[in-house]
């Protein structure tokens, strides 16, 4: 299941932190002592985090969650400085600093612009003044600029918006002026939507008629997002507003943008054009249908005191989820992804191409085939335009890891699948067009990996070359790790194919020692364990206490085709199952440093559904305890969720229509069998998967006298999250 991104604010955020700490400490302290823990050798481990130094003696819970985290780098237009955000956390103060900086491409090296908890979203405006937003406790937001020269010294306000808003894009425009896009809530009526200043209702009474009652973790209202826009002029050296504050792009229209929970500016893009941005069709039920339709709406100053009503583009046959938007540099053309399937949230997506802004009801899919099913076997998910508009460069992920690729703008000349361009070890996370004028197209892509939380690179496409500017981590030598510690295996699968899994192993490895293993599950289930980082599920943190951890992606992965991915579909505990037994199998064959006697499984989300299921099959007595977080425990309960489309897709049909699909792969159907010591983690805001579903498998164990521990968090959600994840 994907991340939450909504907005946390400081309270919340160190206590979200100090929860999550606590359930590291809490799997560690369970099972470690069921499975023998071997213990690690010391070595210390100094990470600067603000004007103190954390010193550990290995990579544990504590100094992952408080190593400092950036955000993608921004580069300016000439390519020389980039703009980031780097939070950290203090176990000493428990306090989070936020600050924002600036980076010499050249150098690598950084200097503070902005140390304010309350900002945020920096972006370039001019190649050498930045603007960012700043929240205050009331729910106003702040523009502020400032220059890079002298940070702070010369910082002034262009407006202060009453209402949060967030997701900024920006745009020069030909006239001289630069247009604004932001998103925040609308009332029903279109107004601006400040929830901390808006009047309390006399009753907490909730009344629905329609879907959707609640939404991943808050009961739904009124209010929606929408997309807001202005324009700013510079005038005696400042930027003001141009035309009137905010105005509402989607008024009138009852769409919604960006789509809850997790849109954000990845819905929508700008041009001297105008605006285009994904939202669910108003006139399908949103729990059910994932339509989601790509709109238009032209604009040429951006001062517009009535917006044009949104057109709808065309894409025949292709009825699912679309997403990432992206302009060409000329704003005569838009680049985007569609899904084939109004039901299923993790069908391919295609990429499309719009090719003439001024006739919607043209699109060409690249890759197309005659059968539907398209020639690259791969999900495309970012978008970015090359210098010259001849080519995109897509991420999309293959083999556990995310790529960059490169393909022709147009259709037509996409004969061949594209071709995978050179990156930092890892996975690609955010790619941008090193500098306006770069007729070479050099890329600034940031990345992580498996022993790296965060990695700038120059990527030249044309010579496939890479060169790191910055490295959060030294490449690992922060953390104390390597990427000698990384590895690869695979093995039989359940039918006529291979399966893959990541192995991580303990910095001080050694061939002729036995390990424990922690065998982790992923979630999804339309999901993959990647060498990226993690600052929840990380494998290096359970290596680093003595485990050699092993990754699963069987069946139901993504990343290695869409056969394997849709295999899963109305098989639940069947192949994705076997493909597990196999795995341990070929660990216990092949891998004579990995102790089998001495194994602990865990997972989350679907993960934690297969946690629940092998309990009651013959795999679960291969381990010394299980770890379910937020799992699910009946199959026949999956009507409690928000997202319908999703049992409606996997068990193949409705529960009143298919009831027998349902319950083929229903746990609780094996509670019988159910022997091996159990951690559950739940939470209680989880509406993806309800509470209930964590209590009724810790009654199951309790009652059965089962060694078992219950860990509920009261305000969490289906993803325990960290200060900077919401």
């Amino acid at each position: 299941m994907p991340k939450s991104s909504r907005c946390l604010d400081l309270k919340e955020g160190m206590w979200s932190l100090l929860l999550l700490q606590r359930f590291w400490n809490l799997v560690f302290s369970c099972i470690l002592l069921i499975s023998a823990f071997p213990g690690a050798d010391a070595s210390a481990i100094s990470i600067a985090v603000s004007n103190m130094t954390l010193t550990a003696t290995k990579f544990t819970p504590e100094v992952l969650l408080s190593a400092p985290r950036r955000s993608p780098a921004i580069p300016n237009a000439k390519g020389t400085k980039a703009l980031f955000t780097v939070t950290t956390y203090s176990f000493e103060t428990h306090r989070k600093t936020s600050q924002i900086r600036l980076l010499d491409i050249e150098s690598g090296q950084s200097t503070l612009l902005v140390d304010d908890l309350s900002a945020s979203e920096p972006i370039w405006i001019g190649d050498d003044e930045f603007l960012y937003l700043k929240s205050d406790e009331k729910g106003n937001t702040t523009v502020l600029v400032d220059k890079i020269a002298r940070p702070g010294s010369q910082a002034y306000e262009v407006t202060t918006v009453k209402a949060r808003i967030s997701n900024i894009k920006i745009k020069e425009l030909p006239n001289g002026t630069v247009a604004f896009v932001c998103s925040a809530y609308a009332t029903p009526d279109g107004q601006l939507s400040n929830p901390a200043t808006a009047k309390k209702p006399y009753s907490s009474a909730k009344v629905y008629t329609s879907l959707f009652v609640r939404h991943w973790d808050e009961w739904l209202g009124e209010d929606k997002n929408s997309l807001w826009y202005t324009a700013l002029e510079k005038k005696n050296g400042r930027f003001t507003l141009a035309g009137r504050s905010l105005v509402n792009a989607l008024a009138g229209s009852k769409l919604e943008s960006p789509v809850p929970p997790f849109g954000g500016t990845g819905d929508f893009d700008i041009s001297p054009t105008g605006l285009v941005f994904v939202a669910k069709d108003p006139e399908l039920n949103p729990a059910i249908y994932t339509k989601t339709d790509l709109y238009y709406v032209p604009l040429k100053t951006f001062t517009e005191e009535q917006p044009p009503s949104p057109q709808i583009v065309s894409t025949p046959g292709l009825e699912g989820y679309t997403n990432s938007p992206v302009f060409s540099h000329c704003g005569r053309k838009v680049a985007f992804t569609r899904m084939r399937s109004k039901q299923y949230e993790s069908d391919k997506p295609r990429l499309m191409l719009l090719p003439d802004i001024t006739d919607l009801g043209k699109t060409e899919e690249f890759f197309a085939t005659d059968d539907g099913e398209g020639g690259w076997d791969y999900r495309p998910e970012a978008i970015l335009w090359g210098a010259d508009d001849k080519s995109l460069y897509v991420t999309a992920e293959k083999n556990a890891r995310v790529h960059l690729w490169e393909v022709p703008s147009n259709p037509a000349d996409a004969k061949d699948a594209p071709t995978v361009i050179k990156t930092a070890d890892g996975s690609v996370n955010d790619i941008r067009l090193l500098a306006e004028d770069d007729s070479s197209s050099k890329l600034l892509v940031s990345s992580t990996s498996l022993v790296d939380n965060s990695c700038y690179s120059i990527v030249d496409p044309s010579a496939n070359t890479t060169d790191i500017v910055s490295s959060n981590s030294k490449q690992g030598k922060t953390f104390g790790l390597s990427r000698s510690s990384i590895g690869d295996i695979t093995f039989k699968g359940a039918g006529d194919y291979d399966v893959h899994a990541l192995v991580v192993r303990p910095s001080n490895f050694d061939e002729k020692k036995k390990y424990p293993l922690c065998f982790l599950i992923h979630g999804g289930p339309q999901g993959a364990w990647q060498d990226g980082w993690s600052n929840r599920w990380n494998p290096a943190v359970f290596a680093e206490q003595g485990y050699v951890v092993v990754s699963p992606n069987p069946t139901g992965s993504t990343g290695y085709g869409m056969a394997l991915q849709n295999g899963i579909k109305g098989q639940w505990g069947g192949r994705p199952y076997e493909d597990l037994v196999n795995a341990f199998e070929h660990i216990e064959k092949n891998m004579p440093y990995v102790d089998t006697d001495r194994a602990v499984a865990l997972g989350a989300s679907y993960g934690g559904y297969m946690i629940n299921w092998i309990q009651g099959h013959p795999l679960g007595r291969k381990f010394k305890a299980l770890v379910c977080h937020d799992g699910v425990f009946s199959t026949l309960a999956q009507w409690s969720t928000e997202e319908l489309f999703f049992p409606i897709h996997d068990f193949e049909g409705t529960i009143y229509d298919n009831r027998a699909g349902y319950e083929k792969w229903d746990p609780a159907q094996h509670v019988n069998e159910w022997a091996t010591p159990q951690l559950i983690i739940h939470s209680e805001l989880d509406y993806r998967l309800p509470i209930t579903e964590g209590l009724s498998p810790f009654n199951i164990l309790q009652s059965k006298g089962i060694p078992s521990k219950l860990v509920m968090f009261p305000d969490e959600n289906h993803v325990s999250n960290t200060y900077h994840d919401r």
